[in-house]
Protein backbone atom coordinates (compact mmCIF):
# COMPACT_ATOMS: atom_id res chain seq x y z
CA UNK A 1 0.00 0.00 0.00
CA UNK A 2 2.50 2.26 0.55
CA UNK A 3 4.30 2.15 -3.01
CA UNK A 4 0.66 2.95 -4.23
CA UNK A 5 0.51 6.04 -1.90
CA UNK A 6 3.79 7.37 -3.34
CA UNK A 7 3.06 7.09 -7.03
CA UNK A 8 -0.53 8.45 -5.92
CA UNK A 9 1.42 11.46 -4.42
CA UNK A 10 3.71 11.53 -7.56
CA UNK A 11 1.14 11.51 -9.66
CA UNK A 12 -0.93 14.37 -8.42
CA UNK A 13 2.24 16.11 -7.56
CA UNK A 14 2.63 15.79 -11.80
CA UNK A 15 -1.10 17.41 -12.41
CA UNK A 16 -0.23 20.42 -9.72
CA UNK A 17 2.76 21.49 -12.29
CA UNK A 18 1.45 20.89 -14.85
CA UNK A 19 -1.73 22.73 -13.88
CA UNK A 20 0.62 25.74 -11.80
CA UNK A 21 3.13 25.86 -15.06
CA UNK A 22 -0.05 26.53 -17.52
CA UNK A 23 -1.74 29.25 -15.17
CA UNK A 24 1.70 31.53 -15.00
CA UNK A 25 2.28 34.54 -16.32
CA UNK A 26 5.31 33.01 -17.83
CA UNK A 27 4.19 30.44 -20.21
CA UNK A 28 1.52 32.89 -21.18
CA UNK A 29 3.93 35.23 -22.54
CA UNK A 30 5.68 32.80 -23.86
CA UNK A 31 3.14 31.34 -26.07
CA UNK A 32 2.00 34.83 -26.90
CA UNK A 33 5.28 36.06 -28.24
CA UNK A 34 6.60 33.45 -30.12
CA UNK A 35 3.00 31.53 -31.25
CA UNK A 36 0.29 34.78 -31.12
CA UNK A 37 -1.98 33.21 -32.86
CA UNK A 38 -2.46 30.36 -30.70
CA UNK A 39 -3.43 32.91 -27.50
CA UNK A 40 -7.66 33.10 -28.58
CA UNK A 41 -7.70 29.08 -28.03
CA UNK A 42 -5.10 29.44 -24.61
CA UNK A 43 -7.99 29.33 -21.98
CA UNK A 44 -9.57 26.46 -23.88
CA UNK A 45 -6.69 24.35 -24.07
CA UNK A 46 -6.06 24.99 -20.10
CA UNK A 47 -8.83 24.44 -19.30
CA UNK A 48 -9.15 21.32 -21.50
CA UNK A 49 -6.33 19.99 -19.90
CA UNK A 50 -7.13 20.98 -16.05
CA UNK A 51 -9.89 18.57 -16.55
CA UNK A 52 -8.62 15.68 -18.12
CA UNK A 53 -5.32 15.93 -16.26
CA UNK A 54 -7.05 15.24 -13.33
CA UNK A 55 -8.66 12.02 -14.08
CA UNK A 56 -5.93 9.66 -13.45
CA UNK A 57 -5.29 10.83 -9.94
CA UNK A 58 -9.02 10.51 -9.42
CA UNK A 59 -9.09 7.48 -10.63
CA UNK A 60 -5.85 5.64 -8.56
CA UNK A 61 -7.51 7.15 -5.42
CA UNK A 62 -10.54 5.57 -5.54
CA UNK A 63 -9.29 2.26 -7.70
CA UNK A 64 -6.82 2.03 -4.31
CA UNK A 65 -9.19 2.37 -1.59
CA UNK A 66 -8.22 0.62 1.12
CA UNK A 67 -9.99 0.24 5.09
CA UNK A 68 -11.42 3.16 6.19
CA UNK A 69 -9.32 5.48 8.51
CA UNK A 70 -12.53 7.49 10.18
CA UNK A 71 -15.73 7.29 8.76
CA UNK A 72 -19.12 9.95 9.41
CA UNK A 73 -22.01 7.95 10.95
CA UNK A 74 -24.95 8.50 12.72
CA UNK A 75 -25.63 12.57 13.02
CA UNK A 76 -22.51 13.29 11.50
CA UNK A 77 -22.93 11.48 8.43
CA UNK A 78 -26.01 14.19 8.42
CA UNK A 79 -23.98 16.74 8.80
CA UNK A 80 -21.24 15.77 6.76
CA UNK A 81 -23.53 15.33 3.62
CA UNK A 82 -24.99 18.62 4.60
CA UNK A 83 -21.37 20.76 4.25
CA UNK A 84 -20.96 19.14 1.24
CA UNK A 85 -24.35 20.05 -0.20
CA UNK A 86 -24.12 23.39 1.19
CA UNK A 87 -20.38 24.03 -0.73
CA UNK A 88 -21.93 22.25 -3.82
CA UNK A 89 -25.03 24.88 -3.53
CA UNK A 90 -22.36 27.93 -3.03
CA UNK A 91 -20.09 26.88 -6.15
CA UNK A 92 -23.35 26.70 -8.43
CA UNK A 93 -24.75 30.29 -6.56
CA UNK A 94 -21.48 32.12 -7.30
CA UNK A 95 -21.43 31.33 -10.71
CA UNK A 96 -23.58 33.72 -11.18
CA UNK A 97 -20.87 36.64 -10.83
CA UNK A 98 -18.58 35.34 -12.59
CA UNK A 99 -18.42 35.62 -17.19
CA UNK A 100 -19.09 31.82 -17.76
CA UNK A 101 -18.10 32.83 -21.55
CA UNK A 102 -14.66 34.26 -20.21
CA UNK A 103 -14.10 31.62 -17.47
CA UNK A 104 -14.69 28.66 -20.47
CA UNK A 105 -12.44 30.49 -23.02
CA UNK A 106 -14.94 31.00 -25.20
CA UNK A 107 -15.30 34.72 -25.21
CA UNK A 108 -11.32 34.61 -26.58
CA UNK A 109 -11.35 32.26 -28.93
CA UNK A 110 -14.74 33.78 -30.77
CA UNK A 111 -13.54 37.33 -30.32
CA UNK A 112 -9.72 36.40 -31.32
CA UNK A 113 -8.13 38.29 -28.53
CA UNK A 114 -4.91 37.84 -27.70
CA UNK A 115 -3.69 39.77 -24.41
CA UNK A 116 -2.03 37.50 -21.80
CA UNK A 117 -3.91 39.68 -19.11
CA UNK A 118 -7.48 37.82 -18.59
CA UNK A 119 -9.87 40.23 -19.68
CA UNK A 120 -12.04 40.57 -16.78
CA UNK A 121 -11.94 43.65 -14.40
CA UNK A 122 -11.68 43.06 -10.53
CA UNK A 123 -15.01 41.94 -8.86
CA UNK A 124 -16.23 41.05 -5.63
CA UNK A 125 -18.76 38.72 -5.04
CA UNK A 126 -20.73 38.64 -2.39
CA UNK A 127 -18.31 35.46 -1.26
CA UNK A 128 -15.51 37.63 -2.20
CA UNK A 129 -16.31 39.62 0.55
CA UNK A 130 -15.56 37.32 3.48
CA UNK A 131 -12.90 35.13 1.58
CA UNK A 132 -10.48 35.60 -1.09
CA UNK A 133 -10.91 32.26 -2.63
CA UNK A 134 -13.76 31.16 -1.92
CA UNK A 135 -13.84 28.10 -4.28
CA UNK A 136 -11.24 27.36 -2.78
CA UNK A 137 -12.28 27.32 0.46
CA UNK A 138 -15.82 26.09 -1.24
CA UNK A 139 -13.43 22.45 -2.20
CA UNK A 140 -12.00 22.11 1.29
CA UNK A 141 -15.55 21.57 2.43
CA UNK A 142 -16.31 19.13 -0.18
CA UNK A 143 -12.78 17.20 0.63
CA UNK A 144 -13.01 17.28 4.11
CA UNK A 145 -16.53 16.49 4.92
CA UNK A 146 -16.08 12.97 3.42
CA UNK A 147 -14.76 9.49 4.65
CA UNK A 148 -11.29 9.23 4.83
CA UNK A 149 -9.16 5.67 3.95
CA UNK A 150 -5.61 6.54 2.98
CA UNK A 151 -5.65 7.27 -0.49
CA UNK A 152 -8.29 9.60 0.06
CA UNK A 153 -6.18 11.58 2.98
CA UNK A 154 -3.42 11.58 0.86
CA UNK A 155 -5.23 13.16 -1.46
CA UNK A 156 -6.77 15.64 0.73
CA UNK A 157 -3.47 16.75 2.14
CA UNK A 158 -2.30 16.99 -1.72
CA UNK A 159 -5.13 19.36 -2.55
CA UNK A 160 -5.04 21.19 0.35
CA UNK A 161 -1.36 21.64 -0.21
CA UNK A 162 -1.71 22.94 -3.66
CA UNK A 163 -4.64 24.96 -2.86
CA UNK A 164 -2.37 27.18 -0.62
CA UNK A 165 0.80 27.41 -2.66
CA UNK A 166 -1.84 27.77 -5.55
CA UNK A 167 -3.80 31.12 -3.81
CA UNK A 168 -0.43 32.79 -3.86
CA UNK A 169 0.67 32.17 -7.39
CA UNK A 170 -2.75 33.25 -8.44
CA UNK A 171 -2.58 36.47 -6.22
CA UNK A 172 1.06 37.36 -8.01
CA UNK A 173 -0.78 37.51 -11.18
CA UNK A 174 -3.61 39.71 -9.33
CA UNK A 175 -1.09 42.17 -8.03
CA UNK A 176 -0.04 42.29 -11.27
CA UNK A 177 -3.76 43.10 -13.01
CA UNK A 178 -5.05 45.09 -10.26
CA UNK A 179 -2.19 46.83 -7.96
CA UNK A 180 -2.65 48.55 -5.28
CA UNK A 181 -6.08 47.66 -5.02
CA UNK A 182 -6.30 43.99 -4.77
CA UNK A 183 -3.18 45.11 -1.99
CA UNK A 184 -5.89 46.53 -0.29
CA UNK A 185 -8.26 44.27 -0.56
CA UNK A 186 -5.77 41.34 0.20
CA UNK A 187 -5.40 43.10 3.67
CA UNK A 188 -8.63 43.15 4.64
CA UNK A 189 -10.13 39.99 3.64
CA UNK A 190 -8.53 36.53 4.77
CA UNK A 191 -7.66 34.00 1.75
CA UNK A 192 -8.96 30.47 2.06
CA UNK A 193 -10.53 30.47 5.48
CA UNK A 194 -13.29 32.67 6.58
CA UNK A 195 -12.91 34.68 9.59
CA UNK A 196 -15.69 36.60 11.29
CA UNK A 197 -13.72 39.87 12.38
CA UNK A 198 -12.52 40.11 8.75
CA UNK A 199 -14.44 41.15 5.50
CA UNK A 200 -15.87 43.94 3.43
CA UNK A 201 -19.35 45.72 3.60
CA UNK A 202 -20.83 46.55 0.44
CA UNK A 203 -20.09 49.67 0.21
CA UNK A 204 -16.06 48.97 1.40
CA UNK A 205 -16.07 46.68 -1.43
CA UNK A 206 -17.22 48.93 -4.18
CA UNK A 207 -14.93 51.72 -2.81
CA UNK A 208 -11.90 48.95 -3.88
CA UNK A 209 -13.85 48.62 -7.51
CA UNK A 210 -14.02 52.19 -7.89
CA UNK A 211 -10.03 52.54 -7.49
CA UNK A 212 -9.53 49.64 -9.76
CA UNK A 213 -11.55 51.31 -12.30
CA UNK A 214 -9.47 54.04 -12.15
Amino acid sequence: MTEQLWILLAVWLAYFVLHSALASLTAKRWVADRYPHWMPAYRLFFNAVAMLGVLPPLYLMLYWRGEPLWQWEGIWFWVSWGITGAAAFGFAWSLRYYDGQEFLGTRQWREGIRSVEDQENMHISVLHRYVRHPWYFLGLLMVWSRDMDPAFLLSAIAITAYFLFGSLLEERKLMTYHGEAYREYRKRVPGLFPLPWRYLTEAQAAEILRRDAG
